[in-house]
């Protein structure tokens, strides 16, 4: 038996007016997912402990199985991890992404923030923004220390710092910045010196010439101390691996001795590597020995950020028809069984354009054991069934358990 977990990012969704109350995933066509409903079980998990912070770092280690009141740290550290960056005790990480702001304003203070991606900027460019931004800033800030990540995904480290609450800046699209500004000065100093440094950069002239988003600010967020979790093979005898373009859940990998597995043309957008990344994990399970997959896509997440029903509609069927139909479809042809896991880690509605901490749908298929069921797999269906777990690591449990 193989054990694979496919995580739509951000998925879930509220009723929307515009597609007769649907929802993107009840609206998705999605014949996969269908196929596997009427053989599995569909329930609701609550992946976000009570009082926590409905953010893609609590929900994914509740997902695989660590509880968030035990082992978070911060999202920040994770994201360390991945990119190979050895925490002190005495560091603090921030996660700096680089955003859009509007620039006509006077001041800082005024701007707005518009795109909390920079129009899912390319790697390769924000490495060279980050370089400008580093050059300048580290010389005036000795303490503090800027990392390449992702996209628009970076990392800073403060030495001997201390963690400050933070505004993560998908919660506030839309909004003027300044009430949400960091109290402390120096990161609010750097903030303010990196939209001099990035509103006038070529990089940046030439993606307004072309109508894209310019990269033209820092922002930090996320903050935490060094994480220490335990091991994944440990805790459930099974061998895994990770697949996904984002650090943090790459780091969640290196601190839970998961193996990263890299897949070319896997970005963390609507046009990622869907079938490369199915492709990683069916050689990962049937040829190179390993039990467990945890298949990361960013997209859904995404494409709620940026508001855009269209776009998270096209990730749902993508991740339905290029990833889990070749997943499946491999295995069919496999004298191998496999226990499936869909889910996303929490909602990312349309009309917010951030996260909250509802409940999400599962879809859980075992083809050695195939259930009769009569519900499709969707928020409202999910509800129906009756099926509700209140703690997110339950599920891992569920996964491995008969």
């Amino acid at each position: 038996m193989k054990y694979v977990v496919v995580l739509g990012d951000g998925m879930a969704d509220d009723p929307i007016e515009e597609i007769g109350g649907m929802t993107p995933l009840e609206y998705a066509k999605t014949p996969t997912l269908d196929a596997l409903s009427k053989v599995s079980e569909i329930g609701l998990v609550h992946t976000i402990p009570d009082g926590m912070s409905p953010g893609s770092d609590t929900a994914n280690l509740s997902v695989i199985g660590y509880d968030p009141k035990k082992y978070y740290s911060g999202r920040s550290p994770l994201e360390a991890l991945s990119i190979g960056v050895d925490m002190k005790p005495t560091d603090i990480s921030f996660r700096c992404n680089i955003v859009t702001l509007s620039e006509a304003e006077d001041t800082y203070e005024e701007r707005t923030i518009l795109d909390h991606s920079s129009g899912e900027i390319s790697t390769k460019d924000a490495a060279v923004l980050l370089q400008a931004v580093k050059e300048e800033l580290e010389p005036l800030y000795q303490a503090y220390k800027f990392y390449v990540g992702t996209s628009y995904r970076h990392l800073t480290i403060w030495d001997n710092g201390k963690v400050l609450p933070l505004t993560p800046p998908h919660d506030i699209l839309g909004k003027v910045i300044g009430s949400y500004l960091p109290e402390d000065a120096v990161l609010r100093d750097m903030m303010k010196r990196s939209y001099d440094i990035l509103c006038r950069h070529p990089i940046n002239v030439e993606r307004k010439a072309k109508g894209l988003n310019p990269a033209n600010s820092l922002w930090f967020w996320g903050a935490g101390t060094r994480p220490s979790l335990s091991s994944f093979e440990e805790k459930n005898h099974k061998k895994g691996v990770m697949i996904s373009a984002v650090d943090l859940l790459k780091g969640i990998a290196v601190g839970a001795g998961l193996t990263n597995l890299s897949v070319e043309g896997a970005t963390g957008g609507l046009e990622t590597n869907y079938e490369g990344k199915a492709e990683a994990a069916v050689k990962a399970l049937l040829e190179d020995g390993y039990d467990f997959a945890y298949i990361h896509v960013e997209a859904p997440d995404e494409m709620g950020h940026q508001g855009s029903l269209e776009r998270k509609v096209k990730a749902i069927e993508y991740l339905d028809s290029r990833l889990i139909r070749i997943l499946v479809e491999a295995f069919q042809k496999s004298n191998e069984d496999i226990r499936l896991l869909v889910l996303p880690d929490h909602p990312t509605p349309i009309a917010k354009r951030t996260h909250v901490s509802d409940p999400v749908p599962y879809l859980l298929y075992d083809s050695s054991a195939p259930l009769d069921s009569r519900y499709r797999y969707n928020e409202r269906e999910a509800k129906e069934s009756g099926i509700y777990l209140s703690e997110g690591p339950k599920l891992m449990e569920r996964l491995f358990s008969k």
